[in-house]
């Protein structure tokens, strides 16, 4: 059975999180205190001997005191899903990363935000219990895999990649990945100002194949409260990546996070296929140039006859520029279908990543703002994707 333990100096949260665990298998003891137990021997013993999948560190407790025993936890008891309710999110994200922390909950959530939560937390229990690695079944409560495309490079995709996880990391801190598999090329390290230790090489070989807890290990924290795992140091050791050791990682990632961003590498090569075949979400990046608009094209032909296109899709045009001599209308006229976000040129977004630093976290004024908040909106919970109508497709871009 499963049995929720919370710990909190606040009464009121405890009732919330009771209200939100009702009618779920498994009940919640409390601890009403202000101050925390050594260890992990010592919280155990207040169930004395009864299952314990999540473990909820409420307000009113001291931060590093918490963290201090989820990182115990995390040692001891890996089985054990950690959640932490702190007001001070962006501040606590990178340690409680470290310490294997499993969510970070506002202290005044609603009872349905903790028990979808709380669902989330007790799944991945499991999974740690069955020796899987936190891998829970695939479905419904797995994460969407968001793969970032264009046919070409050159159109800024690693940018609004970047930005697309900053974006979504304040949404669900802690559970946001990007994975760069623009093997050969690719810039998600130094577009995040990151210098991993471990990269996608590391992560489809040995052990962390078989143990997400070991996966989860490869990858790079990022301050703004997400995870990155970077494209390998060498090119030559693309050879040594197959197609479905990529897929493999997908959905390895996916059965972690909430949302799993992948940097694509330009065109259609198999490892981008592999990604196709698993995303739920595809970001199809333009350029307002000719080549960038008949690549868009075709390709998407090219994925229709094949039937690899995600159903929820996003078109964002970027570098828009009514100097260049086309039109929104143009571009939609030719590529078939709307466009959802554009993104006015600007010289500060290819600066922000140049040195490491995306827009969306610094919070730089910029032109682009706006159409990069509109992308991160698409993937909030609750938002409905509209259905695409489709264009009449004239030949404006021959």
């Amino acid at each position: 059975m499963s049995r929720f333990l919370v710990i909190t100096a606040d009464v009121d949260f405890e009732k919330r999180v009771r209200h939100a665990a009702s009618g779920m298998h498994g009940d919640v003891q409390s601890i009403i205190a202000d101050y925390l137990p050594q260890g992990p021997d010592d919280v155990l013993r207040v169930l004395s001997g009864q299952l314990l999948e999540v473990l909820v560190l409420g307000p009113g407790l001291q931060a590093d005191d918490a963290i201090r025993l989820a990182s115990l936890f995390d040692l001891q008891y890996p089985e054990i899903s950690v959640v932490l309710a702190s007001t001070d999110a962006a501040e606590v994200a990178l340690p409680a990363m470290r310490a294997g922390i499993r969510d970070l909950l506002e202290p005044s959530a609603d009872p349905g935000t903790i028990r979808a939560l709380l669902e989330r937390a007790s799944l991945a229990a499991a999974g740690r219990r069955r020796g899987l690695g936190a891998q829970v079944d695939a479905g419904p409560q797995g994460g969407r895999i968001i793969a970032v495309m264009s046919p070409k490079g050159g159109v800024g995709k690693t940018t609004i990649s970047t930005n697309l996880a900053i974006g979504l990391g304040r949404i669900s801190p802690m559970r946001v990945v990007i994975a760069d598999l623009d093997l050969q090329f690719g810039d998600v390290a130094s577009g995040l100002l990151i210098d991993p230790d471990r990269t996608i090489a590391d992560a489809v070989t040995g052990a962390a194949v078989q143990d997400s807890m070991v996966l989860k290990s490869y990858l790079s924290v990022h301050p703004a409260g997400i995870y990155a795992l970077c494209a390998p140091r060498n090119p030559s050791q693309i050879e040594q990546i197959s197609a479905e050791q990529v897929g493999h990682l997908l959905e390895q990632l996916a059965r972690e996070f909430d949302y799993v961003i992948v940097d694509t590498a330009p065109g259609l090569g198999e490892h981008v296929l592999a990604t196709l075949e698993r995303a739920s979400d595809v970001v199809w990046v333009c350029g307002m140039d000719i080549p960038s608009i008949r690549g868009l094209r075709n390709g998407l032909e090219i994925l229709d006859e094949i039937g690899l296109v995600p159903e929820q899709r996003h078109v964002v045009l970027n570098f828009a520029d009514k100097r260049s001599g086309l039109t929104l209308i143009d571009v939609e006229a030719t590529i078939g279908c709307p466009v959802d976000v554009t993104l006015p040129r600007s010289r500060s977004l290819p600066y922000s990543t140049n040195r490491g630093i995306p827009v969306l976290q610094d919070g730089t004024k910029d032109v682009t703002l706006r159409g990069l908040r509109q992308l991160v909106d698409r993937f909030k919970p609750g938002w409905e994707e509209r259905p695409h109508k489709q264009l009449h497709r004239r030949a404006v871009v021959k």
